[in-house]
């Protein structure tokens, strides 16, 4: 594979469902992928063993299935480069751990978390920064077989050289650069043996082959430590580039440990996933115009250079925009396994499809179509006043005109207009409001024809009586 054609990767922690933030980084590197044939892949973070689960795997999985897109190789799409979960790497781990160690590259800390705290509020107390202090950077044999003695487990810290600098030209951010002071020597493998996320993530980036990584800004302090990581092997690093923030309506960072919405709430709300493509790859990355692009324009218009710094807000209306348009462009035939579980049962194929025809421009979500489907095929409740008003106004002669012209002529909209002009005069609004109101109760809603020819007519005659009784009412 040509070098010029991107590797990205997605590398969630499957300690819950996906939220927007997850989504828009795993999107942007999907896009940027497929914007050039290049190879997208999953990989499943899941060393944290306390919240973790196989569960939330399959979840992760599901949700990005959902969302619309592929990848190449993943947990469940293995190849050469993998496996594609850190629970499955540990050996691939322990044998580089134990290639820094033997080098000299990394040594065995001992000191525990609260020595550790002291440590920090010293240093800030004293006004620097706080790294390690480098307390187990030059233990003795002796030493060191002194604190395992005493039943201490150590963790393994990677050696910084006093003049070492990492520096990078992130995609987003520009030319970025950190000294060894700023770094310190930190963390490759906890004390139970598990390796650390600065060195599990480099690393395997590294062997499977990325060569582009989109991620969160969080991440931009990791970055400098994983680059050291990946020269002390001579393995090359990715491209990286640090997102900015997704906030959430309140202004607040988005977390699914903050309650954030998931994808599963989406999906359970009714909206297209095709609408949220849209939304997300638009919040932090601009296109050329605003139009409603499909997956091959969202990757053909998808460049790096787009990317913004400043942080980007989701907006609840925003969807609601890309929501409408994704229903418009649906086809009827998706959209009915859509809204399946809102039409009456026993509704058969044809006129379920005539249904979502007919109503597909005044609903946004399954919600939507049942309150529709009730105005056709339900009881409307009592009239409001604006209908007992316009029928006040029409008054009992055009609905007797009307009535004997529907049983005339069925659901033709032209001649129950033709009909009621000559026996009453009424034409244009005081033809058309009554008798959409009378069918409807509200003024808004479909085409007046085709909706009066998906009506059924037991449902059309019940709600003309009924107007023709409002007609003659007191106001």
């Amino acid at each position: 594979m040509s070098p010029a054609v991107p590797v990205t990767r997605f590398a969630p922690s499957p300690t819950g469902r996906l939220h927007l933030g997850n989504a828009r980084t795993a999107l942007f590197n999907w896009l940027l992928a497929r914007r050039t044939g290049g190879r997208f892949v999953v990989r499943m973070e899941d060393t944290d063993a306390a919240r973790s689960t196989p569960a939330f795997a399959a979840a992760v999985l599901e949700d990005l299935r959902w969302l619309g897109l592929d990848w190449d190789a993943g947990p469940d799409r293995e190849d050469d480069h993998g496996p594609y979960a850190q629970s499955a790497r540990a050996a691939v781990y322990d044998g580089h751990l134990a290639r820094l160690q033997s080098a000299g590259q990394a040594y065995e800390c001992f000191c525990t978390p609260g020595e550790l705290e002291v440590s920090r509020r010293v240093q800030l107390a004293a006004g620097r920064p706080p790294r390690y202090a480098g307390t187990c950077r030059d233990l003795t044999d002796a030493q060191r077989a002194a604190q395992r003695a005493a039943g201490r487990q150590p963790s393994l810290r990677f050696r910084v050289a006093a003049d070492a600098v990492a520096m990078f030209d992130d995609l987003v951010r520009g030319p970025q650069r950190a000294a060894a002071a700023d770094v310190g020597d930190f963390i490759v493998r906890r004390a139970d043996g598990s390796a650390a996320f600065f060195f599990a993530n480099a690393l395997d980036d590294a062997l499977m082959g990325v060569t582009h990584v989109l991620r969160g800004e969080d991440h931009l302090t990791n970055t400098h430590r994983q680059l050291l990581v990946l020269a002390a092997f001579g393995l090359p690093a990715p491209q990286y580039g640090h997102l900015s923030l997704l906030l959430g309506p309140g202004g607040a960072p988005l977390s699914k440990r903050e309650g954030a919405t998931s994808l599963a709430d989406l999906r359970a709300a009714g909206v297209l996933p095709e609408a949220l493509r849209n939304l997300l790859a638009r919040l932090g990355h601009s296109y050329a115009d605003q139009a409603w692009h499909d997956d091959a324009a969202l990757a053909a218009g998808f460049d790096t250079a787009h990317l913004g710094r400043a942080p980007a807000q989701f907006d609840d209306a925003q969807l609601r925009h890309w929501q409408h348009e994704a229903v418009q462009r649906a086809a009827p035939e998706r959209l009915l396994g859509w809204v399946a579980g809102a039409l009456p049962p026993g509704l058969d194929a044809a006129a379920a499809l005539r249904f979502v025809s007919t109503t597909r421009g005044n609903f946004n979500s399954p919600d939507g179509a049942r309150e529709w489907a009730h105005r056709v095929y339900g009881s409307l409740p009592c009239a409001p006043a604006e209908t007992a008003a316009a029928c006040r106004a029409a008054g009992p002669a055009y609905f007797a005109a009307l009535a004997a012209a529907y049983e005339a002529h069925g659901a033709d909209l032209k001649a129950l207009g033709a009909a009621v002009l000559a026996a009453t005069g009424a034409k244009g609004r005081a033809f058309f409001l009554p008798l959409r109101l009378a069918l409807t109760h509200t003024h808004d809603g479909p085409e007046l024809a085709p909706l009066l020819a998906l009506l059924p007519p037991a449902v059309v005659r019940e709600r003309l009586a009924a107007a023709a009784v409002l007609s003659t009412a007191a106001a």
